[in-house]
């Protein structure tokens, strides 16, 4: 099977693959730098034989890593625990199978880039992939399946934790859809900013990227609040949970197939 790891900032995310392409888990831990590779393969292998599976399942693995402190101890996680000499996104000798069409094609995230994979593969284009993550995310993708550009803004989360922390007077709140837009207390008017802000900044956004590329896109959602969001803009054609993962399986099967792909170490 293949482990499948996504690190980002606000959390880590392993999954399985078996030979069908079946999506086993995901699990998801919080991201740490401090975290050794022993500390996640216990968590890791509890959290797998919960669900029926074994360290001996695991015969490759991939990672993409937005957070390069936490990818050596990833690393050393597949290689010490699992056998396994993964493949790290990124890296020169792996193919995404895409050209990243900016001006700075080595700062490209790579989560991005694997959604990209992802979204193209399922979707076709011209397509916008939002990910709503510790970043908000709008990758612009052509009829070619390359990535032209993005629009990088702050998370939800981290806008509201920068509301709380920054005003002594406002309080701590949850991330809610209000049903009035005018706020008749506190705690209602911040909701009311943040979601339909929020809303009002996708929207926006989504109409001024296909303005300036020039003809009608389909827009997909990921991410952890995309379900909340996808509510009320309209924009957002659909909701893709697994886009990320499912772009590891694929740029692990297209670098197998050109026999890139690492397997058990011998």
């Amino acid at each position: 099977m293949l482990l499948a790891i996504d690190s980002g900032n606000t959390n880590v995310v392993f999954a399985l693959y078996d030979d069908a392409g079946n999506l086993k888990g995901p699990w998801r831990a919080a991201s740490d730098a401090r975290r050794t590779a022993e500390e996640y393969a216990v968590w890791l292998t509890q959290m797998m034989s919960l669900d029926g599976f074994k360290v001996g399942d695991v015969d490759a693995a991939i990672i993409a890593s937005v957070v390069p402190a936490t990818t050596f101890n990833l690393k050393t996680l597949c290689r010490r625990f699992f056998n396994v000499e993964p493949l790290i996104v990124g890296s020169p000798e792996v193919n995404l199978g895409i050209e990243v069409k900016i001006d700075r094609p080595e700062e490209a995230g790579v989560d991005r880039l694997v959604n990209t994979v992802a979204g193209f593969e399922k979707y076709g284009g011209p397509l916008i992939v939002i990910d709503f993550g510790t970043g908000t995310t709008f990758d612009v993708i052509d009829s070619d399946g390359n990535n032209c550009g993005a629009v990088i803004a702050p998370g939800v989360n981290l806008s509201l934790d920068a509301l709380y922390r920054a005003s002594a007077a406002l309080p701590r709140i949850a991330i809610e859809r209000p049903d009035r837009i005018i706020g008749k207390a506190t705690v209602p008017a911040m909701q009311s900013g943040l979601y339909w802000g929020y809303v009002a900044m996708i929207e926006g956004l989504v109409a001024g990227i296909k303005q300036e590329f020039g003809s009608e896109m389909k827009v997909i959602a990921t991410g952890g609040l995309a379900p909340l969001f996808a509510t009320s803009a309209s924009c957002i054609e659909g909701i893709d949970p697994d886009l990320t993962l499912r772009g590891l399986l694929s740029v692990y099967q297209r670098n197998r197939s050109e026999g890139g792909g690492k397997a058990k170490k011998s």
